[in-house]
């Protein structure tokens, strides 16, 4: 394997391009229609529960996962996990569980990606529809617009594409010239097109006349006072998810970017700076953005309008307020960025994967990936061409891979670091640091509270699939759509194909690496 690795340019190059990773479309698009459907302030406290619990400790484990593992010349996560699992166990045991892991950060990395570039594309159209006042006629129904908009190939296809064009060319330019020169533009606009939309937002007044209580401060208020009785260990699991959609976790994609990091690079402020500049940008940015606009112009009923809130309802706010045409651009283009800087990362976790592992040239790799995509694609994009307004294989893929693998590949991680390698993991954790997390801290969280959690949430959560019928062959939930349970079926065999595809090159790419110390069942190199 080469070890001529790329790296990042500087700091705060680094903590842009880790911070945009984590700011995706789960900030602006996913945690306002989360948090609204959740209670509002309800929300909140499992949600920071959730987020001290899982997703601080995940974080650390991740960086301490990329970071050790570039050393070694690894950037994906098969190998990462392997020689740290080989701490605590035999050499093919550990094959076992970095091979689980390269199998799920594979299949993830390529099923998440080929549903969130079309909803990246959707944001870029939307973008355009916003700037040429498509939707700024009272005669036009948003709903039906959106609608057509996915179903109409010569619009979806077209921003998908663009999306997917701007993404490999980034990707192929490298770490430092491409991905970190990307963040580094797009991550301070993006905080600055956020802003102009909270003042925007908390300027609004009492648009409606017939109710002068819906206001953006109530709106607030909704999002920020906790009604106690609406807080549930449902809300608790739901929050669960949110932080790991929003932070990125269980992807392999937070590993990837550290192992382009210096061996003695701080990554406790590292990880904490992530995770800082994530919650702002959702919480402050996403919640106080959304959340007072919708409820201004529609009350807490303006709220409940799930995954079709930035889609369908904001462009039907938006036509009704001063500026609208300017404002809906500005939401539209901050969707682009946040998802753009999110589907990189998972983009180039597939190019590192061909680079160290086939030894395929980082600008063949990025058009590989870019054909892959394509393909895996299709079918997210005709589903809706053909059946419009359905959107079944893309629901299906997020059902599994979208949340609960990210669960599964989560506590695997974090079980290895807390079980495997153990004082190992917390002295590589603090090693470079200027602040250096307490030995309680790791024995607390690491390895008791944040397993135990998981494996709480993935027990609650296959109980729950099992209860709304995911596991049978044809589901519930279609059972009465004769139209839908192919697609179903589709993203079922397709999620299959990749699982046992992604097992397969990571074991491969571990045997290939260590297999003298595979073949003896112990641990030779330890360099």
């Amino acid at each position: 394997m080469s070890n001529e690795r790329g790296s990042w340019g500087s700091k705060i190059g680094l903590i842009l391009a880790m911070a945009g990773n984590a700011v995706g479309l789960g900030n602006f698009w996913r945690f306002p229609y989360m948090a609204a459907s959740n209670g509002g302030g309800a929300f909140l406290i499992p949600y920071f529960v959730a987020l001290i619990l899982v997703g601080v400790p995940l974080m650390f484990v991740e960086w301490n996962l990329g970071r050790f593992g570039g050393r070694r010349g690894h950037g994906t996560l098969g190998a990462m996990v392997y020689i740290q699992a080989r701490e605590g166990i035999n050499p093919r045991a550990a094959a076992v569980i970095g091979a689980l892991c390269g199998m799920l950060a594979f299949s993830v990395t390529v099923l998440v990606n080929s549903y969130y570039n079309h909803i990246v594309g959707w944001a870029l159209g939307y973008s355009f529809l916003s700037a040429t006042g498509k939707y700024m006629s009272s005669s036009v129904d948003t709903v039906n617009l959106f609608v057509n908009f996915i179903g109409t190939p010569a619009l979806s296809f077209t921003f998908w594409i663009i999306a997917l064009v701007l993404l490999g060319i980034a990707v192929m330019r490298g770490v430092e010239k491409g991905i970190e020169a990307w963040a580094r533009i797009m991550m301070p606009v993006l905080y600055i097109l956020g802003f102009v939309l909270i003042i925007r937002a908390l300027t609004l007044g009492a648009p409606n006349a017939a109710h002068p209580d819906w206001t953006p401060i109530a709106g607030l208020n909704y999002l920020w006072q906790p009604d106690f009785d609406k807080i549930s260990f449902n809300t608790l699991l739901s929050a669960c998810g949110q932080v790991f959609f929003t932070l990125s976790l269980g992807m392999g994609i937070i590993c990837n970017y550290a192992s382009y990091l210096k061996s003695n690079d701080d990554i406790v402020l590292s990880g904490i700076s992530t995770v800082s500049l994530n919650e702002f940008a959702e919480v402050i940015l996403g919640g106080t953005i959304v959340i007072p606009i919708a409820y201004a112009f529609g009350g807490a009923e303006g709220l409940g309008q799930g995954v079709g809130l930035s889609f369908m309802a904001l462009p039907n706010i938006f036509r009704s307020m001063g500026g609208g045409q300017i404002f809906g651009t500005i939401w539209f283009l901050i969707l682009f960025f946040a998802g753009f800087t999110s589907a990189i990362a998972m983009y180039n976790y597939l190019v590192a994967l061909l680079e160290e592992d086939l030894s395929v040239a980082r600008k063949y790799g990025a058009w590989i990936i870019f054909g892959l995509y394509i393909l895996v694609g299709l079918p997210v994009g005709l589903e809706p061409v053909f059946y419009p307004g359905n959107t079944f294989y893309l629901d299906e893929l997020d059902a599994w891979v979208g949340t609960y693998l990210l669960v599964v590949l989560g506590f695997i991680e974090i079980s290895v670091a807390g079980w495997l390698m153990r004082n190992k993991a917390f002295e590589e954790i603090n090693k470079g640091s200027y602040w250096k997390i307490p030995k309680w801290f790791f024995n607390l969280f690491i390895q008791f509270l944040t397993p135990i959690f998981l494996i709480i949430v993935l027990i609650s959560s296959t109980i729950e699939k099992f209860q709304k019928g995911y596991f049978k062959w044809i589901p519930t939930f279609v059972a009465d759509k004769p139209e839908s349970i192919m697609w179903v079926q589709m993203a079922r065999g397709v999620m299959l194909l990749i699982l046992i595809l992604g097992f397969t090159e990571a074991y491969r790419s571990i045997k290939a690496n260590y297999g003298k110390e595979l073949e003896i069942n112990k641990v030779s190199t330890k360099n």
